[in-house]
């Protein structure tokens, strides 16, 4: 009988054992133990973007009842990889990223922003006003402000608009800086920290409430051509109810209030509006046209 009561605390202890150490099933997505993450690129002042991203994300969690959280990523490229990886769902991708991590990830484009009623925008490249510098070709041997690798109209299509104007962006300027924000690039020109540098149209505005004549002393010497609008964007392994209900609670959002003032906070955004992948396909031309090889700069390095 002593045997028999212990070989059934044995049984009874190994049981306990097997099934604490089974794996746990995980979190279900947008609980609060596994939030959904939304990200946003750093292309203007991280503070603002910040305080905009998270009022996005309270009024979507309040519409959707998901969990959401916002972050502002360190680069544009690190909100590519964060939705490639599984460690952010809902992206802010400027318009190259998202060409991006549509070839390399399978990111989707749900909806783009509005600017001035249009899904459209351009780039422009600015000087100093009082710098003699005239044309793009005036610009040879200057100094140089990017914003960063992966932002459109802050690296991308300038450098187009450089080579059809006969400069080699790679060889031509006497330095060159990364500055990483639109912002950040405004203000390297104003201070005359560069001598030229390339943003979106009107960048300036970003920084004219602390420098109220920046629109005096730093003008444009060029636009590009029209450039679609940035995107809200969501990854492969997003369930397709949730994509459908964030796509839908956010242009609901875009109509209020308080929508509208979040959107304007984060990036000068005055409105959504649906679109598809297809969407993009002019641009993805344009950067074909100009030698851009999209699938060769989204294979892993």
């Amino acid at each position: 009988m002593k045997k028999i009561v212990l070989l059934g605390i044995a049984v009874a202890m190994l049981s306990v054992l097997i099934i604490g150490c089974a794996p746990s099933k995980p979190p279900a997505l947008g609980t609060t133990d596994n939030p959904i993450i939304m990200s946003f690129v750093p292309s203007g002042d991280t503070q603002e973007i910040i305080s905009g991203g998270d009022e996005i994300a309270k009024l979507l969690s309040d519409k959707t009842g998901l969990t959401i959280k916002a972050n502002v990523a360190t680069s544009f490229s690190a909100v590519i990889e964060a939705m490639g990886t599984g460690k952010a769902q809902i992206g802010w991708l400027n318009t190259f990223g998202y060409i991006l991590a549509h070839e390399k990830y399978g990111v989707d484009v749900i909806l783009v922003t509005v600017r001035f009623g249009r899904p459209y925008y351009k780039g422009q490249i600015i000087v100093r006003a009082d710098s003699g510098i005239k044309t793009l070709k005036d610009l040879k041997g200057k100094t140089f402000c990017w914003v960063d690798p992966a932002s459109t109209s802050g690296y991308v299509i300038p450098r187009v608009m450089f080579k059809a104007a006969g400069i080699d962006p790679d060889k031509d300027f006497k330095q060159t800086t990364e500055a990483g924000s639109h912002n950040n690039v405004v203000l390297a020109v104003y201070k005359g920290d560069c001598d030229g540098g390339a943003t979106y149209v009107d960048a300036r505005g970003t920084i004219e409430k602390d420098f109220p004549d920046v629109k005096d002393k730093v003008i444009a010497i060029a636009e590009s051509p029209e450039i679609p609008n940035d995107t809200v964007s969501v990854s492969k392994s997003l369930p397709p109810e949730m994509r459908t209900k964030i796509q839908k609670a956010l242009l609901e959002i875009a109509s209020t209030d308080e929508g509208k003032s979040a959107l304007k906070t984060v990036y000068e955004i005055g409105g959504l509006v649906e679109k598809n992948d297809s969407f993009y396909d002019p641009f993805r031309q344009t950067l074909d046209a100009a030698g851009v090889n999209i699938s060769d700069l989204s294979k892993p390095k």
